[in-house]
């Protein structure tokens, strides 16, 4: 068998060995898993908060039973018979009760009661006013210790209140206890926090990650096809933030379905308006050339009325044609360029004056002034302001329009000014809405809209700052150059 037939076996191997390490690095990257790793890890934290408390307690427990156990033989060596108990009844006591030796202290006399060889290093364990934070750096201080250490416990008897003792002991036998200890502390706390992150990791699926789940999911599905009314949310009757995200997501598919319906109306209505508007313009058309000839009449009479009737068949032709052009219009994208304020503005009031008449221009913007604007969009937007000013002034004594410009941080706020009669307060409410009543009456209501909306487009906007018997006062904000 050749080298690459014993390979092939390795290869699905390895597949399924990859395929199963994503599938845990997707878990565990998942918001269960991610809940389920935060969990445990609190829990081991609390443990490991818990476990040093523990270790001195356990620490110091032993070393007070270690005392009471000298204590004892202490006893037992005082009660032996003769004055003093022979070298191997010491052992015995000292093997029994596995200390070192055994001192006393009273009516400050030091008196050695059992004595043991000491041959290393000798540590102080006071039990008698010791602090919790002394005791866990003691604690820790002997899980690390190194071997062959001793220490010297110095404790009070219960039965000799008035006594205290001095025990030595090795610290090997409590370092192996400690460890033992410790380990099973590890082990129980690995258990704790499986369970206790486990029921979290449970509680949390239930009352947080599936219903956001069933969100995500209907908020997918309702993306794919907003008119299927199976895909709407149902909320369900939760009192929280849960519940609260799925009413507002159920009102915002509602309001979304409500504007498909409404934008699908309006593209039949805009259809059947083309339709009518082509018939119309036809018959505008020939009422327009019969208005002519009677405005040229003999008759001054009949040849005022043709005129009137011209003029008005003149604003149907025009407003057939602006409504058409509007629901016709898409607007391209915005190409920005570095554009000369000024001159811009002497070309879109150029344009204005040569279609609805003159009026006297200030221009007062800076030479050298720029914006960052589609130089398109921009002329539409000041052309359409400067003929709606044009038109409002056609009964004022004074026919006045001044433009200025200002620099405020990182935008141009540019101000159009006329002398017209001001804008009344019934049509302010409604004043950039496309087909709003207008204070011109030969207005269509379209011109401030679109200028709103090219302004939009290029990152600014359209305002009414002032208006009254002097005049309006409309500000543009535009990008600086």
């Amino acid at each position: 068998m050749t080298d690459s037939a014993r390979e092939l076996p390795a290869s699905p191997r390895r597949a399924r060995i990859g395929a199963a390490l994503t599938g845990l690095r997707r878990a565990a990257t998942s918001l269960p898993g991610k809940l389920l790793g935060l969990a445990v890890a609190f829990v081991m934290l609390a443990e490991v908060l818990i476990f040093l408390p523990s270790a001195a307690a356990f620490r110091n427990e032993w070393l007070r039973d270690r005392a009471e156990a000298a204590h004892l033989a202490a006893l037992a060596a005082e009660a032996a018979p003769g004055a003093m108990p022979s070298e191997e009844a010491v052992r015995e006591l000292l093997a029994g009760a596995d200390v070192v030796a055994v001192g006393r202290v009273y009516d400050g006399v030091n008196e050695l009661v059992l004595g043991g060889r000491v041959s290393g290093e000798l540590v102080k364990a006071d039990l008698t006013g010791t602090s919790l934070l002394e005791s866990m750096i003691a604690a820790c201080d002997t899980l690390f210790a190194p071997p062959g250490r001793y220490i010297n416990i110095w404790a009070e008897p219960q039965t000799r209140p008035n006594e205290r003792m001095s025990v030595i002991v090795r610290e090997d036998p409590l370092r192996d206890a400690l460890i033992d200890f410790s380990i099973r502390i590890f082990w129980l706390s690995i258990f704790i926090s499986l369970v206790t992150g486990g029921l979290i990791y449970l509680s949390l699926l239930f009352i947080l990650v599936r219903p956001m789940r069933r969100l995500a999911r209907a908020m997918t599905a309702f993306q794919e096809d907003p008119s299927d009314l199976t895909r709407m949310v149902e909320p369900s009757r939760r009192a929280d933030e849960i519940g609260e995200a799925e009413r507002a997501l159920a009102a915002m598919q509602a309001d979304v379905r409500a504007a498909f319906r409404s934008k699908e109306r309006l593209a039949t209505l805009g259809s059947a308006v083309a339709k009518i508007n082509h018939d119309l313009r036809n018959v505008l058309s020939s009422a327009q050339l019969i208005s002519d000839r009677l405005a040229m009449s003999s008759d001054e009479r009949v040849a005022a009325m043709g005129s009137r009737l011209v003029r008005a068949i003149d604003r149907g032709v025009r407003l057939c044609a602006e409504t058409l052009e509007y629901g016709r219009s898409r607007e391209h994208d915005p190409h920005f360029e570095t554009v000369t304020l000024r001159d811009a503005l002497d070309d879109a009031a150029g344009d204005a004056f040569a279609s609805v008449g003159a009026a006297e221009w200030i221009n007062a913007v800076e030479e050298g002034l720029t914006v960052r604007a589609d130089p398109d969009h921009l002329h539409r937007i000041f052309l359409n302001l400067f003929r709606n000013a044009v038109q409002a002034m056609e009964t004022s004594e004074t026919r006045s329009l001044s433009v200025g410009a200002a620099i405020e941080e990182e935008t141009v706020r540019v101000r159009v000014a006329d002398t017209g009669p001001g804008i009344p307060e019934r049509v302010q409410k409604t004043l950039f809405a496309p087909f709003a009543v207008t204070g011109n009456r030969n207005g269509t209501g379209l011109g401030l809209s679109i200028a709103k909306e090219l302004a939009h487009t290029l990152g600014g906007e359209v305002r009414l700052v002032e208006t009254g018997e002097g005049g309006t006062v409309f500000e543009v904000v535009l990008k600086a150059g």
